[in-house]
């Protein structure tokens, strides 16, 4: 990592030596250059006088201040600003310690690493990084860097020091106007969006990436080997219009828990997803994506599944027809009881032949 700006920091009588390191890389990021639409060359970027129209060469480009609300500009140059009285030159003098919840992160511009200079800088840089980390404070002063003074945060950060370019107080607009006013919020929903803040879990930085660099990564490597880019799917983007707040925000807490239920923390009540109507059950739905079964001109279904239905269906017909048969037999038999049997059958004694009787007429 090459160093971009030597200095010191003066903390009271005590000199550090630093370099400075770029702790953040930008260049990673997304970025276009102009071309002529026609042919696909590059646009050049031209320096042009407004006066004459003339290009003006590096050489002769120099600097000026305009004044607010004057059109008129006045010249400076390096030898005005190098008389300027610029104590904080190549010195990063501490003002004052405070804890980091006493600056505004709307100061924050750029991230520096400040590194030790040389052996004799090792035990001071090691001294204030540890007293930074133990008091938890950070230090807060004034340095000049690129001709210009600036407001600056040290914080020790990894087992280094790292300084915060800060902007001025004044730099910051005020967002006065810009929030709404006399917003009632009521306790139920301040516990749903408390209880799906808890559910979210902790930041893994592992999962951010820039899914719109991978995407233009894709789009030019498919342009190069002169293939179309592939589309991707449209995803549905929910409306802006929020109808009912407990609603949205308890979808939002089982979503965020994987569609499990349960309350909705400590003393909140139970979040629960009212259903939404016309949509049917699973098993409708799986039958509704199923394809109508083939016929033949018969209008018969055909097909295996046909086949297996009218197997079943033979079997099942079969078995009725035993189990009927069946029953048929068990309850004629069954209705014949002894009782029965015993007056229907004939006895012994019926079955012997009877003796015939001869009828003779009396004598008279």
């Amino acid at each position: 990592m090459r160093s971009i700006w030597n200095g010191s920091i003066s903390f009271g009588l005590v000199t550090i030596p630093v370099k400075t390191y770029s702790a953040t890389d930008r260049t990673s990021s997304v970025s276009f250059v102009r071309i002529h639409e026609k042919d696909g060359a590059p646009i050049q970027y031209r320096k042009v006088c407004e006066l004459d129209g003339a290009e003006v060469p590096n050489e002769e480009v120099g600097k000026g201040y305009q004044p607010p609300g004057d059109e008129v500009v006045v010249p400076i140059t390096d030898e005005d600003l190098s008389r300027l009285p610029m104590p904080t030159a190549k010195t990063l003098s501490i003002l004052s310690f405070a804890a980091p919840s006493e600056i505004d992160p709307l100061q924050f511009d750029k991230a520096y690493y400040l590194g030790p200079n040389g052996p004799s800088a090792a035990k001071p840089y090691a001294l204030l990084r540890e007293a930074l980390e133990h008091h938890a404070k950070v230090a807060i002063g004034k340095v000049a860097m690129r001709g210009r003074e600036t407001l600056a945060m040290l914080r020790a950060h990894d087992g280094a020091l790292v300084m915060h370019a800060l902007l001025w107080p004044d730099q910051v607009r005020s967002a006065e106007g810009i929030a709404p006013e006399a917003v009632r919020i009521r306790e139920n929903e301040m516990k749903l969006a408390e209880t799906l803040m808890d559910s979210l879990g902790a930041l893994d930085p592992a999962e951010l990436h820039d899914d719109y660099r991978e995407a233009v990564e894709e789009l030019v490597a498919a342009k190069q080997e002169g293939g179309a880019p592939v589309a991707p799917g449209a995803q549905a983007v929910p409306g802006a219009q929020v109808i009912d707040l407990t609603a949205a925000l308890e979808r939002s807490v089982r979503a965020a828990r994987g569609g499990t239920s349960g309350t909705a923390g400590d003393g909140a009540e139970a979040a629960s997803v009212t259903p939404i109507r016309g949509r049917g059950t699973a098993r409708e739905k799986t039958a509704a994506k199923q394809p109508p079964p083939a016929k033949d001109a018969g209008g018969r279904p055909t097909g295996p599944r046909a086949t297996k239905a009218a197997k079943t269906a033979a079997g099942k017909t079969g078995g009725a027809k035993a189990n009927t048969g069946t029953a048929r037999t068990g309850s004629s038999t069954a209705a014949k009881t002894p009782a029965d049997r015993g007056a229907t059958g004939k006895t012994a004694a019926e079955k012997r032949p009877r003796a015939k009787r001869t009828t003779k007429p009396t004598a008279s």
